[in-house]
Protein backbone atom coordinates (compact mmCIF):
# COMPACT_ATOMS: atom_id res chain seq x y z
CA UNK A 1 0.00 0.00 0.00
CA UNK A 2 3.14 1.79 0.49
CA UNK A 3 6.47 2.55 0.66
CA UNK A 4 8.15 0.77 3.41
CA UNK A 5 10.83 2.76 5.35
CA UNK A 6 11.43 -0.32 7.49
CA UNK A 7 13.25 -2.26 5.14
CA UNK A 8 16.91 -0.49 3.74
CA UNK A 9 16.62 -3.15 0.37
CA UNK A 10 13.47 -1.85 -0.57
CA UNK A 11 14.29 1.89 -0.78
CA UNK A 12 18.07 1.46 -2.08
CA UNK A 13 18.98 3.51 -4.72
CA UNK A 14 18.61 0.89 -8.09
CA UNK A 15 20.81 2.10 -11.19
CA UNK A 16 21.68 -1.04 -12.34
CA UNK A 17 19.07 -3.77 -14.77
CA UNK A 18 20.56 -6.78 -13.45
CA UNK A 19 19.06 -5.68 -9.80
CA UNK A 20 15.76 -5.74 -11.51
CA UNK A 21 16.39 -9.05 -12.87
CA UNK A 22 17.16 -10.59 -8.98
CA UNK A 23 14.54 -9.40 -7.69
CA UNK A 24 12.36 -11.19 -9.99
CA UNK A 25 14.13 -13.86 -9.93
CA UNK A 26 13.83 -13.77 -5.83
CA UNK A 27 10.67 -15.47 -6.62
CA UNK A 28 11.86 -18.55 -6.90
CA UNK A 29 10.76 -21.48 -3.96
CA UNK A 30 10.81 -25.11 -3.74
CA UNK A 31 7.82 -26.84 -4.06
CA UNK A 32 7.00 -27.24 -0.50
CA UNK A 33 6.84 -23.64 -0.18
CA UNK A 34 4.33 -22.63 -3.31
CA UNK A 35 1.21 -20.71 -2.18
CA UNK A 36 -2.19 -19.90 -3.67
CA UNK A 37 -2.96 -16.41 -3.35
CA UNK A 38 -6.47 -15.24 -4.95
CA UNK A 39 -8.00 -12.11 -5.54
CA UNK A 40 -11.83 -10.91 -6.35
CA UNK A 41 -13.37 -7.97 -7.81
CA UNK A 42 -17.28 -7.21 -6.89
CA UNK A 43 -19.61 -4.50 -7.49
CA UNK A 44 -21.87 -2.80 -4.37
CA UNK A 45 -25.28 -1.63 -5.19
CA UNK A 46 -27.76 0.34 -3.05
CA UNK A 47 -30.95 -2.30 -3.61
CA UNK A 48 -33.18 -0.04 -3.61
CA UNK A 49 -32.37 2.06 -6.80
CA UNK A 50 -29.90 -1.11 -8.11
CA UNK A 51 -27.08 2.39 -8.60
CA UNK A 52 -23.48 1.79 -7.73
CA UNK A 53 -22.22 2.69 -4.40
CA UNK A 54 -20.61 6.57 -4.29
CA UNK A 55 -17.45 6.77 -1.82
CA UNK A 56 -19.68 8.70 0.83
CA UNK A 57 -23.39 8.65 2.63
CA UNK A 58 -24.84 6.56 4.86
CA UNK A 59 -24.80 3.65 1.75
CA UNK A 60 -21.17 3.88 0.63
CA UNK A 61 -18.34 2.17 0.18
CA UNK A 62 -16.81 4.20 2.78
CA UNK A 63 -19.62 3.01 5.98
CA UNK A 64 -18.81 -0.38 4.62
CA UNK A 65 -14.75 -0.66 4.73
CA UNK A 66 -16.04 1.42 8.52
CA UNK A 67 -18.55 -1.53 9.38
CA UNK A 68 -15.50 -3.64 8.33
CA UNK A 69 -13.13 -2.01 10.52
CA UNK A 70 -15.24 -1.34 13.40
CA UNK A 71 -17.29 -4.61 13.71
CA UNK A 72 -14.21 -7.40 12.13
CA UNK A 73 -11.14 -5.96 13.58
CA UNK A 74 -9.64 -4.79 10.41
CA UNK A 75 -6.42 -2.14 10.69
CA UNK A 76 -7.64 0.52 8.16
CA UNK A 77 -5.31 2.65 6.00
CA UNK A 78 -5.74 6.40 4.76
CA UNK A 79 -5.16 8.25 2.19
CA UNK A 80 -5.61 12.30 2.24
CA UNK A 81 -7.82 11.22 4.95
CA UNK A 82 -10.29 9.21 3.17
CA UNK A 83 -10.43 5.17 4.15
CA UNK A 84 -9.25 3.46 1.19
CA UNK A 85 -7.81 -0.25 2.45
CA UNK A 86 -8.35 -2.60 5.28
CA UNK A 87 -5.43 -5.40 6.32
CA UNK A 88 -5.73 -8.05 8.74
CA UNK A 89 -3.57 -11.18 8.67
CA UNK A 90 -1.77 -11.01 5.42
CA UNK A 91 -5.22 -10.02 3.62
CA UNK A 92 -6.24 -6.83 2.33
CA UNK A 93 -9.46 -4.72 1.10
CA UNK A 94 -9.40 -2.15 -1.06
CA UNK A 95 -11.02 0.10 -3.75
CA UNK A 96 -10.89 -0.35 -6.89
CA UNK A 97 -11.83 2.89 -9.25
CA UNK A 98 -15.27 2.39 -9.36
CA UNK A 99 -16.12 1.18 -5.75
CA UNK A 100 -15.02 -2.17 -6.73
CA UNK A 101 -14.06 -4.01 -3.21
CA UNK A 102 -11.63 -6.22 -3.77
CA UNK A 103 -10.02 -8.99 -1.00
CA UNK A 104 -6.51 -9.89 -2.11
CA UNK A 105 -5.91 -13.06 0.01
CA UNK A 106 -3.20 -14.76 2.17
CA UNK A 107 -0.91 -16.93 0.79
CA UNK A 108 -2.28 -20.14 1.60
CA UNK A 109 -0.99 -24.24 1.53
CA UNK A 110 -4.53 -25.46 -0.38
CA UNK A 111 -7.75 -24.42 -2.03
CA UNK A 112 -9.64 -25.50 1.05
CA UNK A 113 -8.32 -22.55 2.81
CA UNK A 114 -8.83 -20.80 0.24
CA UNK A 115 -12.23 -21.31 -0.18
CA UNK A 116 -12.82 -20.95 3.39
CA UNK A 117 -11.14 -17.30 3.50
CA UNK A 118 -13.38 -16.15 0.18
CA UNK A 119 -16.93 -17.50 2.10
CA UNK A 120 -15.78 -15.41 5.29
CA UNK A 121 -14.83 -12.11 3.53
CA UNK A 122 -18.29 -12.67 1.55
CA UNK A 123 -20.00 -13.30 5.25
CA UNK A 124 -18.25 -10.58 6.84
CA UNK A 125 -19.35 -8.13 3.45
CA UNK A 126 -22.64 -9.33 3.85
CA UNK A 127 -23.25 -9.10 7.85
CA UNK A 128 -22.55 -5.21 7.51
CA UNK A 129 -24.13 -4.40 3.76
CA UNK A 130 -27.39 -6.09 5.08
CA UNK A 131 -28.42 -3.44 7.54
CA UNK A 132 -27.30 -0.69 5.39
CA UNK A 133 -29.84 -1.85 2.26
CA UNK A 134 -26.97 -2.33 0.23
CA UNK A 135 -25.73 -5.81 -1.88
CA UNK A 136 -22.82 -7.29 -3.41
CA UNK A 137 -22.58 -8.82 -6.86
CA UNK A 138 -20.18 -10.61 -9.29
CA UNK A 139 -20.16 -10.16 -12.98
CA UNK A 140 -17.09 -8.86 -15.20
CA UNK A 141 -18.94 -5.91 -16.14
CA UNK A 142 -21.74 -3.67 -14.62
CA UNK A 143 -24.44 -4.88 -16.62
CA UNK A 144 -26.86 -1.30 -16.05
CA UNK A 145 -25.11 1.45 -15.11
CA UNK A 146 -23.55 3.86 -17.79
CA UNK A 147 -20.00 5.10 -17.66
CA UNK A 148 -20.82 8.59 -16.10
CA UNK A 149 -23.03 6.92 -13.53
CA UNK A 150 -20.31 5.44 -11.85
CA UNK A 151 -18.60 6.90 -8.68
CA UNK A 152 -14.96 7.75 -9.03
CA UNK A 153 -13.08 6.38 -5.75
CA UNK A 154 -10.62 9.14 -3.72
CA UNK A 155 -7.10 7.45 -4.33
CA UNK A 156 -4.54 9.94 -5.69
CA UNK A 157 -3.02 6.72 -8.04
CA UNK A 158 -6.58 6.51 -9.75
CA UNK A 159 -6.77 10.27 -10.99
CA UNK A 160 -3.62 9.95 -12.42
CA UNK A 161 -4.06 6.69 -14.87
CA UNK A 162 -7.83 8.31 -15.27
CA UNK A 163 -6.26 11.29 -16.99
CA UNK A 164 -3.88 9.00 -18.82
CA UNK A 165 -6.62 6.91 -20.01
CA UNK A 166 -7.66 9.44 -22.60
CA UNK A 167 -5.01 9.87 -24.02
CA UNK A 168 -4.15 5.97 -24.99
CA UNK A 169 -7.25 4.26 -25.69
CA UNK A 170 -11.66 4.80 -25.59
CA UNK A 171 -11.83 2.09 -23.17
CA UNK A 172 -9.98 2.52 -20.36
CA UNK A 173 -12.81 4.57 -17.66
CA UNK A 174 -14.76 1.46 -18.30
CA UNK A 175 -11.78 -0.55 -17.10
CA UNK A 176 -11.26 1.06 -14.01
CA UNK A 177 -14.89 1.49 -12.95
CA UNK A 178 -17.03 -1.15 -14.75
CA UNK A 179 -15.12 -4.21 -14.60
CA UNK A 180 -14.96 -7.23 -12.01
CA UNK A 181 -12.35 -10.24 -12.10
CA UNK A 182 -11.12 -13.46 -10.72
CA UNK A 183 -7.52 -14.10 -11.04
CA UNK A 184 -4.89 -16.03 -8.51
CA UNK A 185 -1.49 -15.63 -7.67
CA UNK A 186 1.16 -18.61 -7.87
CA UNK A 187 4.61 -19.51 -7.65
CA UNK A 188 7.70 -20.91 -9.54
CA UNK A 189 10.56 -22.72 -8.36
CA UNK A 190 12.95 -21.63 -11.42
CA UNK A 191 13.24 -19.34 -14.38
CA UNK A 192 12.15 -22.30 -16.24
CA UNK A 193 9.60 -23.47 -14.37
CA UNK A 194 8.32 -19.73 -14.58
CA UNK A 195 8.83 -19.80 -18.43
CA UNK A 196 6.87 -23.13 -18.76
CA UNK A 197 4.02 -21.70 -17.05
CA UNK A 198 3.81 -18.37 -18.01
CA UNK A 199 3.52 -20.02 -21.45
CA UNK A 200 0.96 -22.01 -20.65
CA UNK A 201 -1.07 -19.84 -18.46
CA UNK A 202 -1.04 -17.30 -21.70
CA UNK A 203 -2.08 -19.74 -24.33
CA UNK A 204 -4.91 -21.15 -21.94
CA UNK A 205 -6.32 -17.32 -20.71
CA UNK A 206 -8.61 -17.23 -23.60
CA UNK A 207 -9.86 -20.93 -22.02
CA UNK A 208 -10.56 -19.13 -18.58
CA UNK A 209 -12.27 -16.32 -20.35
CA UNK A 210 -14.98 -18.40 -21.97
CA UNK A 211 -15.20 -20.85 -18.70
CA UNK A 212 -16.03 -17.60 -16.91
CA UNK A 213 -17.60 -15.26 -19.13
CA UNK A 214 -20.15 -13.48 -17.55
CA UNK A 215 -20.42 -10.20 -18.83
CA UNK A 216 -22.60 -10.17 -21.87
CA UNK A 217 -24.97 -6.88 -20.55
CA UNK A 218 -23.88 -3.33 -21.32
CA UNK A 219 -25.86 -0.26 -20.10
CA UNK A 220 -29.08 -2.54 -19.68
CA UNK A 221 -28.97 -4.75 -22.98
CA UNK A 222 -26.85 -7.75 -24.16
CA UNK A 223 -23.86 -6.31 -25.95
CA UNK A 224 -23.13 -8.84 -28.33
CA UNK A 225 -19.83 -10.25 -26.44
CA UNK A 226 -20.26 -12.96 -23.43
CA UNK A 227 -17.44 -11.36 -22.10
CA UNK A 228 -17.11 -7.71 -22.48
CA UNK A 229 -14.91 -7.57 -19.78
CA UNK A 230 -12.11 -8.78 -21.82
CA UNK A 231 -13.13 -7.10 -25.09
CA UNK A 232 -12.33 -3.70 -22.94
CA UNK A 233 -8.74 -4.45 -22.76
CA UNK A 234 -8.37 -4.47 -26.76
CA UNK A 235 -8.63 -0.58 -26.72
CA UNK A 236 -7.63 0.36 -23.16
CA UNK A 237 -3.49 0.75 -23.66
CA UNK A 238 -2.17 -1.21 -25.81
CA UNK A 239 1.54 -0.83 -24.13
CA UNK A 240 0.62 -2.31 -21.09
CA UNK A 241 -1.90 -5.11 -21.80
CA UNK A 242 -2.68 -8.25 -24.14
CA UNK A 243 -0.77 -11.55 -24.66
CA UNK A 244 2.75 -10.82 -25.05
CA UNK A 245 4.46 -12.87 -28.14
CA UNK A 246 7.82 -12.50 -26.70
CA UNK A 247 6.94 -15.09 -23.96
CA UNK A 248 6.89 -17.41 -26.13
CA UNK A 249 10.11 -17.02 -28.37
CA UNK A 250 13.70 -18.41 -27.77
CA UNK A 251 15.97 -16.69 -24.29
CA UNK A 252 12.49 -15.45 -22.50
CA UNK A 253 13.28 -15.57 -18.48
CA UNK A 254 13.24 -12.41 -16.26
CA UNK A 255 15.73 -10.45 -18.63
CA UNK A 256 13.52 -10.47 -20.85
CA UNK A 257 10.40 -9.59 -18.71
CA UNK A 258 12.25 -6.92 -16.99
CA UNK A 259 12.88 -5.25 -20.83
CA UNK A 260 9.20 -5.30 -21.44
CA UNK A 261 8.51 -3.56 -18.33
CA UNK A 262 11.45 -0.94 -19.00
CA UNK A 263 9.45 -0.33 -22.08
CA UNK A 264 5.74 0.13 -20.50
CA UNK A 265 5.34 3.61 -19.67
CA UNK A 266 5.21 5.10 -15.81
CA UNK A 267 2.16 6.42 -14.22
CA UNK A 268 3.44 7.28 -10.62
CA UNK A 269 6.31 7.47 -8.00
CA UNK A 270 4.98 7.23 -4.50
CA UNK A 271 6.77 9.68 -2.00
CA UNK A 272 6.25 10.52 1.20
CA UNK A 273 2.13 9.38 1.07
CA UNK A 274 1.82 11.06 -2.08
CA UNK A 275 1.69 9.83 -5.69
CA UNK A 276 3.86 12.15 -8.38
CA UNK A 277 2.43 12.05 -11.86
CA UNK A 278 5.17 10.32 -13.86
CA UNK A 279 2.11 9.00 -16.72
CA UNK A 280 4.25 8.30 -19.77
CA UNK A 281 7.17 8.58 -18.53
CA UNK A 282 10.56 5.91 -18.40
CA UNK A 283 11.60 3.74 -16.07
CA UNK A 284 15.08 3.54 -17.67
CA UNK A 285 14.96 7.46 -17.80
CA UNK A 286 14.33 7.22 -13.91
CA UNK A 287 17.54 4.26 -13.30
CA UNK A 288 19.72 7.24 -14.76
CA UNK A 289 18.54 10.11 -12.28
CA UNK A 290 16.67 11.67 -15.37
CA UNK A 291 12.65 10.96 -14.84
CA UNK A 292 11.00 14.70 -15.56
CA UNK A 293 8.85 14.04 -12.86
CA UNK A 294 11.92 13.53 -9.57
CA UNK A 295 15.25 14.56 -11.51
CA UNK A 296 18.34 13.52 -10.05
CA UNK A 297 16.71 11.09 -7.99
CA UNK A 298 16.64 7.38 -8.93
CA UNK A 299 14.30 4.63 -7.98
CA UNK A 300 13.74 1.68 -5.54
CA UNK A 301 13.28 -1.64 -5.29
CA UNK A 302 9.61 -0.38 -3.81
CA UNK A 303 9.47 2.13 -7.07
CA UNK A 304 10.28 -1.06 -9.22
CA UNK A 305 7.09 -2.85 -7.59
CA UNK A 306 4.89 -0.49 -7.98
CA UNK A 307 5.78 -0.16 -11.68
CA UNK A 308 4.95 -4.12 -12.23
CA UNK A 309 1.80 -3.51 -10.97
CA UNK A 310 1.24 -1.03 -13.69
CA UNK A 311 1.04 -3.37 -16.80
CA UNK A 312 -2.19 -5.27 -17.03
CA UNK A 313 -1.18 -8.41 -19.61
CA UNK A 314 -3.30 -11.71 -19.40
CA UNK A 315 -0.40 -13.14 -17.34
CA UNK A 316 1.64 -10.81 -15.21
CA UNK A 317 4.81 -11.69 -13.63
CA UNK A 318 6.01 -10.06 -10.18
CA UNK A 319 8.00 -12.44 -7.85
CA UNK A 320 5.14 -14.51 -8.72
CA UNK A 321 2.62 -15.29 -11.91
CA UNK A 322 -1.01 -13.63 -11.62
CA UNK A 323 -3.40 -15.35 -13.35
CA UNK A 324 -5.57 -12.16 -15.09
CA UNK A 325 -8.18 -14.10 -17.70
CA UNK A 326 -11.37 -14.65 -15.26
CA UNK A 327 -14.84 -12.47 -15.06
CA UNK A 328 -16.07 -12.23 -11.69
CA UNK A 329 -18.66 -14.54 -10.34
CA UNK A 330 -20.26 -16.01 -7.49
CA UNK A 331 -18.74 -18.11 -4.77
CA UNK A 332 -18.47 -21.37 -6.30
CA UNK A 333 -16.18 -19.68 -9.42
CA UNK A 334 -14.35 -17.74 -6.90
CA UNK A 335 -12.98 -21.25 -5.25
CA UNK A 336 -12.83 -22.51 -9.45
CA UNK A 337 -10.68 -20.19 -10.66
CA UNK A 338 -7.80 -21.04 -8.18
CA UNK A 339 -8.50 -24.86 -8.73
CA UNK A 340 -8.25 -24.68 -12.46
CA UNK A 341 -5.03 -23.22 -12.48
CA UNK A 342 -3.28 -24.83 -9.43
CA UNK A 343 -4.30 -28.28 -10.48
CA UNK A 344 -2.58 -27.60 -14.11
CA UNK A 345 0.42 -25.49 -12.62
CA UNK A 346 1.16 -27.13 -9.47
CA UNK A 347 1.69 -30.72 -10.87
CA UNK A 348 4.33 -31.24 -13.37
CA UNK A 349 2.50 -33.97 -15.46
CA UNK A 350 -0.59 -32.02 -15.86
CA UNK A 351 1.97 -28.69 -17.00
CA UNK A 352 4.08 -30.85 -18.89
CA UNK A 353 0.97 -32.25 -20.97
CA UNK A 354 -1.08 -29.01 -21.04
CA UNK A 355 2.11 -27.39 -22.94
CA UNK A 356 1.43 -30.03 -25.37
CA UNK A 357 -1.67 -29.17 -26.13
CA UNK A 358 -0.39 -25.59 -27.01
CA UNK A 359 3.32 -25.24 -27.83
CA UNK A 360 2.19 -25.47 -31.67
CA UNK A 361 -0.20 -22.76 -31.78
CA UNK A 362 0.74 -19.23 -33.35
CA UNK A 363 1.03 -16.00 -32.45
CA UNK A 364 -2.03 -15.66 -35.10
CA UNK A 365 -3.84 -18.61 -33.66
CA UNK A 366 -3.55 -17.37 -29.97
CA UNK A 367 -4.57 -13.79 -30.38
CA UNK A 368 -7.59 -15.10 -33.21
CA UNK A 369 -8.80 -17.01 -30.02
CA UNK A 370 -8.68 -14.49 -27.70
CA UNK A 371 -10.90 -12.20 -29.89
CA UNK A 372 -13.25 -15.27 -30.77
CA UNK A 373 -14.12 -15.85 -27.09
CA UNK A 374 -15.15 -12.30 -26.15
CA UNK A 375 -17.89 -13.42 -28.65
CA UNK A 376 -18.56 -16.61 -28.84
CA UNK A 377 -16.98 -18.13 -25.94
CA UNK A 378 -16.71 -22.19 -25.93
CA UNK A 379 -18.10 -22.08 -29.42
CA UNK A 380 -14.80 -20.78 -30.17
CA UNK A 381 -12.40 -22.76 -32.12
CA UNK A 382 -8.07 -23.02 -32.18
CA UNK A 383 -6.61 -24.37 -34.99
CA UNK A 384 -10.05 -26.43 -36.22
CA UNK A 385 -10.62 -27.37 -32.74
CA UNK A 386 -13.69 -26.47 -31.27
CA UNK A 387 -12.64 -24.82 -27.85
CA UNK A 388 -15.31 -27.49 -25.63
CA UNK A 389 -13.04 -30.41 -26.57
CA UNK A 390 -10.22 -28.41 -25.95
CA UNK A 391 -11.69 -27.63 -22.56
CA UNK A 392 -12.73 -31.28 -21.00
CA UNK A 393 -9.11 -32.13 -21.81
CA UNK A 394 -7.38 -29.52 -19.81
CA UNK A 395 -10.29 -30.02 -17.20
CA UNK A 396 -8.87 -33.98 -17.09
CA UNK A 397 -5.59 -32.29 -16.51
CA UNK A 398 -6.41 -29.80 -14.00
CA UNK A 399 -8.57 -32.42 -11.96
CA UNK A 400 -6.04 -34.91 -12.37
CA UNK A 401 -3.40 -32.19 -11.24
CA UNK A 402 -5.31 -31.65 -7.77
CA UNK A 403 -6.35 -35.09 -6.86
CA UNK A 404 -2.28 -35.58 -7.26
CA UNK A 405 -1.91 -33.05 -4.20
CA UNK A 406 -3.52 -35.44 -2.12
CA UNK A 407 -4.59 -31.63 0.39
CA UNK A 408 -7.72 -33.56 1.74
CA UNK A 409 -10.62 -31.21 3.91
CA UNK A 410 -11.50 -32.48 7.05
CA UNK A 411 -13.66 -34.92 5.92
CA UNK A 412 -10.84 -36.56 3.39
CA UNK A 413 -11.96 -34.94 0.88
CA UNK A 414 -9.43 -33.74 -1.92
CA UNK A 415 -9.35 -30.65 -3.91
CA UNK A 416 -10.91 -31.89 -7.27
CA UNK A 417 -14.38 -30.97 -5.92
CA UNK A 418 -13.92 -27.27 -6.67
CA UNK A 419 -13.73 -27.60 -10.56
CA UNK A 420 -17.08 -29.06 -10.04
CA UNK A 421 -18.66 -25.73 -11.25
CA UNK A 422 -16.46 -25.75 -14.20
CA UNK A 423 -17.57 -29.08 -15.02
CA UNK A 424 -20.85 -28.79 -15.57
CA UNK A 425 -20.65 -25.52 -17.46
CA UNK A 426 -18.60 -27.43 -20.41
CA UNK A 427 -21.25 -30.88 -20.13
CA UNK A 428 -23.85 -28.08 -21.18
CA UNK A 429 -21.74 -26.12 -23.33
CA UNK A 430 -23.09 -23.28 -22.34
CA UNK A 431 -21.51 -19.88 -20.39
CA UNK A 432 -22.99 -17.82 -17.49
CA UNK A 433 -22.92 -15.63 -19.78
CA UNK A 434 -25.30 -17.63 -21.92
CA UNK A 435 -27.73 -18.41 -19.39
CA UNK A 436 -28.42 -14.81 -18.19
CA UNK A 437 -28.91 -13.74 -21.81
CA UNK A 438 -31.84 -16.22 -21.70
CA UNK A 439 -33.08 -15.59 -18.82
CA UNK A 440 -33.05 -12.02 -19.95
CA UNK A 441 -35.03 -12.56 -23.13
CA UNK A 442 -37.55 -15.85 -21.90
CA UNK A 443 -38.17 -14.60 -18.06
CA UNK A 444 -37.25 -11.32 -17.24
CA UNK A 445 -38.86 -9.24 -20.51
CA UNK A 446 -36.18 -7.96 -21.98
CA UNK A 447 -35.20 -6.05 -18.43
CA UNK A 448 -31.73 -6.29 -16.72
CA UNK A 449 -32.74 -5.20 -13.13
CA UNK A 450 -33.91 -8.96 -11.98
CA UNK A 451 -29.58 -9.77 -12.12
CA UNK A 452 -29.36 -8.53 -9.09
CA UNK A 453 -31.61 -10.25 -6.95
CA UNK A 454 -30.96 -13.11 -9.03
CA UNK A 455 -27.28 -13.07 -8.18
CA UNK A 456 -26.28 -11.16 -5.61
CA UNK A 457 -24.12 -13.04 -2.75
Amino acid sequence: MSQSQNNPEQVRAITRKQELVDYLASGCKPESNWRIGTEHEKFGFCWKTLKPLPYEGEHGIEAILTGLQQTFNWQPVYEDGHLIALLKDGCSVTLEPGGQLELSGKPLENLHQTCDEVHNHLHEVKTIADPLDVGFIGLGFQPKWKREDMHWMPKQRYKIMREHMLKVGTLGHDMMTRTCTIQVNLDFSSEADMVKKFRVGLALQPLATALFANSAFVDGKPSGYLSYRAHIWTDTDYQRTGQLPFVFEPGMGFERYVDYMLDVPMYFVYRDGQYINAAGQSFRDFMQGKLPALPGEYPSLQDWDDHLTTAFPEVRLKRFLEMRGADGGPWRRICALPAFWVGLLYHQPSLDAAWELVKDWTIEDRAQLMEAVTRLGLRASVKGQPLIDLAGAVLTLSKAGLVARQQLNSTGQDEAGFLSTLEDIVACGISPAEKKIRLYNEQWGQNIDPIFKGFAY
